[in-house]
């Protein structure tokens, strides 16, 4: 019995996820049908009672028979919409009141792209399918691409085909086989489907000969033109899966004998299509750079480190791993588009996380065991990854804002490096280092990444992040959360990372207040005898009261005063200091209860 004997769609997850872009989707009408869009035969009957009664014909309670006895003829779609309708203006009109949904239909959540759409739209989204074929003439595939942020190049006629993207240079590429039900040409006789146009002939031929394909929702009995496209692809280097309720008909398992297809058992499409995407989603998600990798980049960190002559290596490793993230960030599953929901908010942040862990933290190495001629390289680091998330301005504000927070992680291990091995004079050099001039004030290293100072900060977002729900510091605990799970390459086993964490981030504000001047806090202080009078991000130690205790103490202390001093924390004035203590006392205040 092998592994994946009884489980055929993570096998197929598998094939999807390692030949990315490799799967076509062929759709049929059975995933419009769950949208509760009729299928042909359900239109067929409609029409059947809509004519009869029109006739003066009382409510039968099983058209399809009255229609034989009256007749003599089973009731068939084409012959009907043809006898009813004799052009295809008229055909396309009646169908739209079918598919077209009204208000009601959309607030009881009818004829609306349903959770097949969606995943099969965030599978496209990933990179993992690119192109899909369908005998529907509705816009559910449309729409839920869109909603995902992905514009498709939609075919739906041989005039579109010819003027189309090509095929190689599309994102997603939509195949309408039948045409739309707002087009005039959509193909709904028997007459109609018995051959499409030669373009359509020969690209059906390529899709099946270069691609994979993943059919649902289609019972491969009719549409007589696919069939034969079906039949006349020889070529079996991508294998084709099946998903089926029940058993495939006759005319099915032909196809299916000629492509030695592999049928996949399901309850629904819905069912199918989220399972698939799940199991794609979670193999990209471990696919994170191996652990025993990331260990070699920071040993290599260290040993470069501690040899002078190993600075050339150094920096080449530090650039290789940087251009690596900046490819990978550029990767469709990070695009800025679509629309916000929690579960996406929560996987992109740990995709995020996963292809900056190698870089983060080597750079809490650097922070740690650096001998400060390090800082400029980091920073160079910290700000390409800031600009180069910043290069796509159109997307969802979220989205856009999310793109940076490598950047943010970065920063965040490399000043903790700094602050575990007490290197006070680099990291304050660090926090106050000039930014690239794209703001009219001059802005700071930690004016833009520190807690809500950096655009990615918004507190209720981040407590949609699981277990950080109605927390006041959400951003602070999932840093604190992320170098504590990374801190045994920087900051070893000591039993206070906690302390050395808030302290990291105290130092920060400390930092950052130093936009203002002393004379500024002097006023506000004397005008504000309660209450906040200074403006600072401020991260856990506002709630957390055994660091706060400790950290204010350390700060009243000679020892401690007279080192941040001496690094230049404060304008190395005494009076800039208290200052800060008394604003953060307040902050402690206010937040701990």
């Amino acid at each position: 019995m092998t592994l994946l004997r009884n489980d055929p769609v993570t096998q197929l997850a598998f094939s999807v996820h390692e030949n990315k872009g490799v799967f076509a989707v062929l759709l049929g009408s059975g995933l419009s049908r769950s949208a509760e869009i009729p299928t042909g035969w359900e239109i067929t009957l409609d029409l059947v009672r809509r004519v009869a009664i029109a006739q003066g014909v009382e409510e039968q309670p099983n058209w399809a028979k009255w229609y034989r006895d009256q007749t003599g003829h089973e009731p068939n779609y084409s012959g009907l919409l043809e006898e009813i309708a004799s052009s295809p203006d008229e055909r396309r009109a009646i169908l739209h009141r079918y598919i077209e949904p009204d208000e009601q239909d959309r607030d009881e959540g009818r004829k609306i792209p349903t959770k097949a759409h969606h995943a099969i739209a965030q599978l496209v989204r990933s990179g993992h399918v690119r192109v899909i074929v369908t005998t529907n003439f509705d816009r559910l595939m449309e729409n839920a691409l869109r909603e995902q942020g992905v514009e498709p190049t939609v075919v739906s006629s041989a005039d579109a085909l010819a003027g189309a993207e090509p095929l190689t240079h599309s994102r997603c590429y939509l195949f309408k086989l039948h045409g739309d039900y707002k087009d005039a040409r959509i193909l709904n006789t028997d007459q109609e489907l018995s051959a499409y146009p030669e373009s359509y002939d020969r690209l059906l031929d390529r899709i099946f000969d270069e691609h994979g394909l993943i059919i649902c929702g289609w019972s491969g009995e009719w549409d007589h033109a696919l069939r034969a496209a079906f039949l006349r692809a020889p070529n079996r280097r991508y294998p084709v899966h099946w998903a089926v309720r029940g058993a495939l008909g006759s005319g099915a398992s032909e196809l299916a004998v000629h492509r030695g297809v592999k049928t996949i058992p399901i309850v629904g499409a819905n069912e199918f299509f989220q399972l698939l995407q799940q199991r794609v989603e979670t193999l990209e998600q471990s696919q994170r750079q191996n652990p025993t990798s990331i260990e070699l980049l920071v040993n290599s960190i260290k040993r470069y480190l501690s040899r002078p002559e190993y600075r050339i290596q150094l920096d080449e490793l530090l650039s290789q791993e940087t251009e690596r993230l900046m490819v990978r960030l550029d990767d469709p599953q990070f695009a800025p588009h679509g629309q916000w929901n929690q579960e996406e908010f929560r996987s992109r942040v740990e995709r995020y996380k996963a292809v900056a862990e190698p870089l983060t933290r080597m750079a809490g190495v650097l922070g740690r065991w650096g001998d400060g001629n390090e800082l400029n390289t980091v920073l160079d680091i910290i700000r390409g990854l800031y600009i180069h998330a910043g290069k796509v301005g159109n997307g969802l504000t979220v989205w856009l804002g999310l793109r940076s927070y490598p950047a943010v992680l970065v920063f965040t291990a490399y000043g903790v490096g700094l602050t575990r091995s007490h290197r006070w004079k680099t990291l304050h050099e660090f926090l106050v280092s000039p930014w690239p001039r794209e703001y009219r004030n001059t802005k700071r290293t930690v004016s833009m990444m520190l807690l809500w100072a950096w655009r990615g900060e918004k507190n209720d977002l981040w407590t949609q992040l699981e277990g950080l729900d109605n927390h006041k510091t959400a951003l602070s605990d999932h840093l604190f959360d992320v170098m504590n799970e990374w801190r045994s390459s920087f900051a070893g086993v000591s039993m206070e990372f906690e302390l050395v964490y808030e302290r990291f981030e105290t130092l920060a504000a400390l930092a950052y207040l130093e936009e203002d001047s002393e004379d500024r806090l002097e006023q506000a202080f004397a005008s504000t005898p309660h209450g906040l009078f200074a403006r600072m991000p401020v991260g856990r130690v506002g709630w957390h009261e055994e660091s706060a205790a400790t950290l204010l103490q350390e700060l009243q202390s000679e020892a401690m005063i007279t080192a941040l001093l001496n690094a230049g924390f404060a304008y190395k004035s005494r009076r800039f200091l208290e200052l800060f203590v008394e604003s953060l006392k307040r902050y402690i205040d206010k937040m701990s209860w």
